[in-house]
């Protein structure tokens, strides 16, 4: 903590509207800082924007949105977001006409209404911390990104602004500075109310060939969100924050695109010398995740039965991120549900808005079905009572816009059905493993799982070529044989090196749980589990295990 004050009266002058700070990378793959206005003249030449840390691309794109909403006041019909598509680049008379009426939001050392802070915002004692609590690849402990390792940290203004956005969205929970003029603060501190709106989802977006394109498919229409414009606005056109909570009436978000700028931290960071030394980070607007499926577009959802019998509803919370599984295994609830609502009972997942958006534009053909799309998943896991950063989860998959048709539920049901068989075969291979550790007397726990681990990772560059594949000429049938085939070739390949590694003590073997375990016994369960697992591929003939010699 630093103990004084070392803010100057005058405050210097760095406006976001025209001043390079979004990092955005072009189609050359080379990167560059770029103002508001110039990273959205240029959408149409960019391939995409690029962060500190990949999580700052979810908060800054939802930044963006935030703009074109409010600039576009909608868009309100599918019929507006379509000629939005079919032009060469984004309606920029209407989008800096709307950034200069509401310059002075964008000023991010305003004296009044400095972007996403609160002006005068301070403690008791005049204390402000150190840029290790808003850089999130220095978190308290130890660094996980080492990009900055300085001692005495100072930040660009524009670094500076990137890490104030994602400060807003992704920040830990834990004691915070205590703010003069915040009735919740007891002795000096700010005792905890969770991590910030987007470190509690499992952070979805869409990308495509283009930042515009990016920009565009994640834009949804009104009457498709069920949200509008003269309510659901971004927090640069609602009066300026103070270091307290809002007020009741606005503690629950009017739509998405109050989402998209939650202040869910009161913050103000301390510039000296043309850099940001310090910052001050405070509580803001706590947001509870039950049942914000209807709002938030950019996240999957899950049927909480603890939350639905304690709140004596059906709850849904947001379906986060496993840092320890491949994209491509949670396919499921990454792309539409058709299905969804037609059974009594709740459903146990519910789509992301937004992907349930991709599959209107798929369905209808406004969106061609070869469209590559990328999807990223973005999120962070945080340990210690969430008030630390553990991982930061950043994965990409990509499909052609066809998966997410309605009428393409065949070809859809045979990418599920292949992740399904995938993961039995991952299993048969790990069973083998346990079997040849048991049958030469060991702990089959540490084996099976190592194996399986294995398999995930030879078959996870072949599934992702295969899924992105699949298109709208695509026989379900074929593909089908195809990946079965390539997962039985891969796995199988796999079990062979487990087999002639086997030690000679599992093949003399041994009597456990009155069940025979030697590597013939083990080797012969692998074989039939993986045609289980994998019908589609064929029988093939067999070469017999070679028992090594002795």
């Amino acid at each position: 903590m630093i103990e004084s004050d070392t803010s100057t009266s005058e405050l210097p002058s760095f406006n976001l509207i025209e001043q390079p700070w979004l990092l955005a990378r072009d189609q050359n793959g080379e990167t560059s800082e770029l103002s508001l206005v110039d990273v959205l003249r240029r959408s149409s030449q960019l391939a995409g924007l690029v962060g500190d840390v990949p999580t700052q691309v979810f908060a800054l794109t939802r930044v963006l949105l935030a703009v074109l909403h409010g600039a576009l006041r909608g868009p309100s019909t599918v019929e507006y977001w379509e000629a939005l598509w079919e032009a060469e680049s984004l309606p920029m008379d209407t989008i800096e006409g709307y950034l200069n009426r509401n310059r002075d939001r964008f000023e991010l050392f305003h004296e009044t209404t400095p972007f996403m802070q609160v002006a005068g915002l301070r403690t008791a004692k005049g204390e402000w911390s150190d840029l290790s609590k808003l850089v999130a690849d220095v978190p308290n402990g130890r660094s996980f990104f080492t990009t900055r390792l300085a001692k005495d940290l100072s930040l660009s203004y524009a670094e500076a602004a990137r890490w104030l956005v994602h400060c807003q969205a992704f920040d830990p929970s834990g004691i915070k500075s205590g703010a003069v003029g915040d009735d919740r603060v007891k002795g000096g501190r700010g005792y905890p109310i969770g991590v910030s709106w987007c470190g509690q989802l499992g952070g979805l977006l869409p990308e495509g060939r283009t930042l515009r394109d990016t920009l565009l498919l994640n834009l949804i229409p009104h009457e498709i969100s069920n949200h509008t414009s003269v309510v659901d606005v971004p927090s640069w056109e609602r009066p300026p924050l103070g270091p307290g909570e809002q007020d009741p009436e606005f503690l629950k978000p009017a739509g998405p695109v109050a989402l998209f700028t939650w202040q869910s931290r009161r913050i103000r960071l301390n510039p000296q010398n043309g850099t940001v030394i310090s910052v001050l980070i405070c509580n803001g607007d706590k947001l509870a995740p039950q049942n914000m499926h209807t709002t938030e577009t950019h996240s999957a959802w899950r049927y909480s039965d603890p939350q639905s019998k304690k709140f004596k509803t059906t709850v849904y919370m947001p379906l986060k991120h496993n840092e320890e599984r491949a994209i491509w295994r949670g396919l499921a609830s990454m792309l539409p549900d058709y299905a969804r609502g037609q059974g009594a009972e709740a459903a146990r997942r519910l789509t992301a808005t937004v992907t349930e958006w991709l599959g209107y534009l798929a369905t209808e053909e406004i969106l061609d079905r070869t469209y590559p799309i990328r999807v990223r998943t973005l999120g962070i896991t945080y340990g210690s009572n969430e008030s630390v950063i553990d991982e930061v989860i950043d994965d990409a998959l990509s499909i052609q816009a066809v998966l997410a048709a309605r009428d393409a539920e065949p070809l859809k049901g045979v990418a599920e059905s292949c992740v399904e068989a995938s993961e039995n075969a991952a299993k048969a291979l790990g069973f083998l493993a346990a079997d040849l550790t048991v049958a030469a007397g060991g702990d089959p726990a540490g084996p099976r799982a190592r194996a399986a681990e294995d398999a995930y990772a030879a078959l996870d560059p072949l599934f992702r070529e295969w899924l992105s594949a699949l298109g709208p000429d695509s026989d379900p049938t074929e593909r089908q044989i195809s990946w079965h085939r390539t997962a039985r070739e891969t796995v199988g390949r796999l079990g062979q090196d487990l087999v002639r590694a086997a030690s000679p003590a599992s093949w003399v073997g041994r009597v456990h749980n009155k069940r025979v375990y030697t590597t013939a016994h083990a080797d012969a369960r692998f074989r039939t589990a993986l045609r289980e697992a994998l019908p589609m591929a064929g029988v093939s003939e067999e070469s017999p295990v070679n028992k090594p010699a002795a």
